[in-house]
């Protein structure tokens, strides 16, 4: 690896045990290289302009400066791509792990407590991968200069909400069918995302949403808690045959595939990995569009990847509507970009339009009596 530039990784924890079992994972990995640990949140901010990391794995629980205070002095100071490091699911309910997320954190991985030989291997190529996709990004990316997508796609107009007399869907009215679901997919930057949208809809929204979030196992209970607390809806993970209804948001659970039975009731399975997910975000909207036809719409958010570009095709060549996030409010922009350049994508909007464009459907559809 002579001459080539590897990535450059400080890790902030206060536990002695996890600092030596991440660093004897990152040193498994030729393109990543250990500059650094530091005790607390304080220690790593005198380190950072020494060290110059290109990511940065933290705790949340840490004496002196917990991992919160830490993120947010990070991002205010030295805005770097943070990993955060921590136990599945948060003990103490009013410090979330996904505060930091909200706080300018990426990701999230569980603490290596425990780990039995016989999976290290797989927790420890998780963990590189996640280092390698976090490399890439620009913190701060959804700030644009000029609030002008730059991915060279159409991007919809977002009209005045629909009480109001002006602006029009193009297509949207002259669907053949009434919108019944609303399919959501994501990755890496995807709980982000998701409580920008989650935090602009009604109360009364009457169009149930499916979500599917690529999330290491055992953060997705801790997950939806958090979004409980951004949404006028209701937050749930999905159980097997169970109805979907409006004002509910559904999130398929941990390592089940989630699709949609002849019943109209969810059915979770147990099917190989499509495309290396479980849960897929393909296999989920392949499903409701077969079974709703041209009666969803499927949107596509921030993640490495290309899982829902082929979901979103379905849903399109259905008769659905499809969404994709923008380049420049993505995190990663694999999956909706795969989507974009397969036609899939009907809309491509920035994160903070996307909402209000499922308001402004979701009103079309009662005022027109779909609902």
């Amino acid at each position: 690896m002579t001459g080539v530039k590897r990535i450059k990784v400080l890790i902030v924890d206060d536990s002695p045990v996890a600092v030596e079992v991440l660093t004897r994972i990152l040193a498994t990995s030729d393109e990543i290289e250990l500059v650094g640990s530091a005790r607390h949140g304080k220690e790593a901010l005198e380190m950072i302009p020494r060290l110059r990391p290109n990511v940065i794995c933290t705790d949340l629980h840490m004496p002196q400066m917990n991992g919160l205070e830490f993120v947010k002095e990070v991002m205010a100071r030295h805005p770097l791509p943070i990993l955060v490091i921590s136990v599945s699911v948060s003990e103490d309910k009013t410090e979330n792990v996904f505060q930091l997320l909200e706080a300018g954190a990426i990701d999230v991985f569980p603490k290596p407590r425990g780990v039995l030989s016989g999976q290290l291997s797989k927790f420890s190529s998780e963990l590189i991968t996640k280092i390698k996709i976090l490399s890439g990004v620009v913190p701060f990316r959804k700030q644009k200069k000029h609030g002008i997508a730059s991915s060279g796609k159409t991007t919809a107009h977002i009209p005045k909400p629909c009480a109001d007399s002006g602006g029009s869907l193009p297509h949207i009215e002259t669907l053949s069918r009434h919108l019944k679901m609303i399919v959501i997919g994501a990755s890496t930057g995807g709980p982000q995302a998701l409580e920008k949208i989650f935090t602009g809809l009604p109360a009364n929204f009457s169009i149930p949403i499916v979500c599917i979030q690529h999330i290491s196992e055992g953060f997705l209970v801790s997950l939806v808690d958090w979004l409980k607390g951004h949404s006028k809806l209701n937050v749930a993970i999905a159980r097997n045959n169970e109805r979907p209804v409006p004002g509910n948001i559904y999130f398929a659970p941990d390592d089940r595939h989630l699709k949609i039975g002849k019943s109209g009731a969810f059915q979770l399975n147990d099917d190989p990995p499509d495309g290396g997910h479980k849960p897929s975000i393909t296999v989920t909207m392949v499903s409701l569009a077969e079974y709703y036809m041209g009666g969803v719409l499927g949107v596509l958010l921030t993640g490495m990847g290309r899982d829902g570009a082929e979901g979103m095709l379905s849903i399109s060549q259905a008769g659905g509507v499809t969404v994709a996030q923008d380049e420049d409010s993505s995190i990663v922009f694999g999956m909706p970009d795969q989507a974009i350049k397969m036609g899939a994508a009907k809309y491509v909007l920035d994160i903070n339009k996307i909402g209000r464009f499922l308001v402004k459907i979701e009103c079309i559809e009662k005022n027109s009596g779909g609902q």
